[in-house]
């Protein structure tokens, strides 16, 4: 008797948008849920085809929201995007994505989960508009939060300023102001989130962060270890550690130097941040240095634009998996990806924080003890002796390694983000 086809279980469909760094988790998730018998469709930015293709889903790309078409494109958006004061990148980003694509995302999102007869929806939690289309197509969703925890939050540090939480009455009081601040910023997005709820019949909001309480689950692709604790999370929000899959893209056979001394990697922002003048002195950092070098440029910079010395390989991107097994020491802009990867491998770190999340994950490896902190404008010659230091320190390099072990501990014993995800299809 011939065997009945293997059907998928349950179909999903997960929207999100290509924010560089954000995308490898969530194809990650995606590729996992694939091989476990699951249909996916991917929504995005048709940026996003070709990774969601490699992780074996299918794709539709934004028709009506914001969308990037290229890296081109997506380096001018981001130059816009962060120009000028925290205010004034706050308001871009509102009236671009926030508030301004809110209508196109959510239409899109009920569109796809029509065509595609989802069973629940995995959605960009930073991505109010995604959320709302999610909540109007009615269908089981968890948020996907492919970082540390975004959301404003007593007890936790504000995201992007990389300040411990506070302590004593004047470090309260920072936090607690830091609070109010944030959420009069973010009270501008109410009443443009609330006319593309009720353009789906749907209640309006107070706050714009009440849209994650509508989700079933809020995913946070991290380790608890590694982000700063607080009792006060909401009841769906869980920690199922992070996605540490290499880019579809990242594949140069070419990465590795010739010769046996300790090898340094060198990875910064996968979209364009003004990263090629560190670049260009982290490469000359390690010039000075008795080890190998691997420079991983990014998408958005030309390899040709950061001169090597002898000892040190620029490609646009290599597995770094394959090379962190054999690495000594990690330079980064401290990236949650490149953070992630490198503790995973029990690898310490040279932090060079340039911007968004980067100063809070630094923070929380000098918490850990499993590396240093530099200015990202330090010459060369104050990188090398960063790097000397993880090196000789071997301090660094142990904490690094019981890292990895609490990591790996944390995969085998709970709950994934596929695992969450399917959590989603039995209600």
């Amino acid at each position: 008797m011939s065997e009945l086809p293997c059907r998928p279980r349950g179909r999903l469909l997960m929207a999100v948008i290509d924010g560089g760094g954000t995308l490898p988790p969530a194809m990650g998730v995606a590729a996992e849920l694939v091989r476990r018998g699951h249909a996916v469709s991917v929504l995005a930015d048709p940026t996003v085809e070709p990774s969601a293709t490699a992780a074996g889903c299918d794709f539709t790309a934004w028709r009506t929201a914001p969308r990037i078409d290229s890296v081109a494109e997506q380096t001018a958006m981001v130059i816009e995007l962060e120009r000028g004061s925290p205010l004034r990148q706050f308001a871009a980003i509102r009236d671009r994505l926030l508030v301004g694509g809110a209508p196109g995302y959510a239409a899109d999102v009920v569109a796809a989960a029509r065509d595609r007869a989802a069973d629940a929806v995995l959605a960009e939690a930073a991505v109010p508009g995604i959320l709302i289309g999610a909540q109007a197509a009615g269908l089981p969703t968890a948020a996907l939060m492919p970082n540390i925890y975004l959301r404003p939050t007593p007890g936790l540090p504000l995201m992007g300023t990389g300040w411990r939480p506070g302590t004593g009455p004047l470090g309260r009081a920072r936090d607690a102001l830091g609070l109010v601040l944030v959420h009069r910023l973010a009270a501008t997005c109410v009443p443009g989130l609330n006319a593309t709820l009720a353009a789906h019949r749907l209640p309006p909001v107070d706050d714009m962060f009440e849209l994650l309480d509508r989700c079933a689950q809020v995913l946070v692709l991290t380790s608890p270890s590694f982000d700063f604790a607080t009792p006060r999370l909401p009841p769906n929000v869980r920690y199922v550690g992070p996605q540490l899959d290499d880019p579809d893209w990242a594949s140069d056979a070419t990465w590795r130097p010739p010769g046996d001394a300790p090898l340094v990697l060198v990875a910064a922002s996968s979209t364009f941040q003004r990263q090629t003048d560190l670049l260009r002195r982290a490469a000359a950092a390690l010039g000075r240095l008795p080890v190998r070098g691997v420079v991983t440029v990014g998408r958005a910079v030309d390899p040709a634009d950061v001169p090597a010395p002898e000892n040190v390989r620029v490609v646009r991107a290599a597995p770094h998996r394959a090379v962190l097994a054999e690495a000594a020491a990690v330079v980064t802009h401290a990236g949650h990806g490149s953070v992630m990867k490198a503790l995973a491998a029990g690898v310490p770190l040279v932090c060079m924080p340039m911007g968004r999340d980067q100063k809070d994950n630094a923070v929380r490896v000098l918490r850990l003890g499993a590396g240093v902190r530099v200015s990202q404008k330090a010459p060369p010659a104050r990188i090398a002796a960063a790097v000397r230091e993880v090196l000789d320190e071997p301090a660094h390099a142990d904490a690094a390694r019981r890292f990895a072990e609490v990591l790996a501990t944390e995969a085998k014993t709970r709950p994934s983000a596929a695992d969450r995800a399917e959590a989603l299809l039995t209600g």
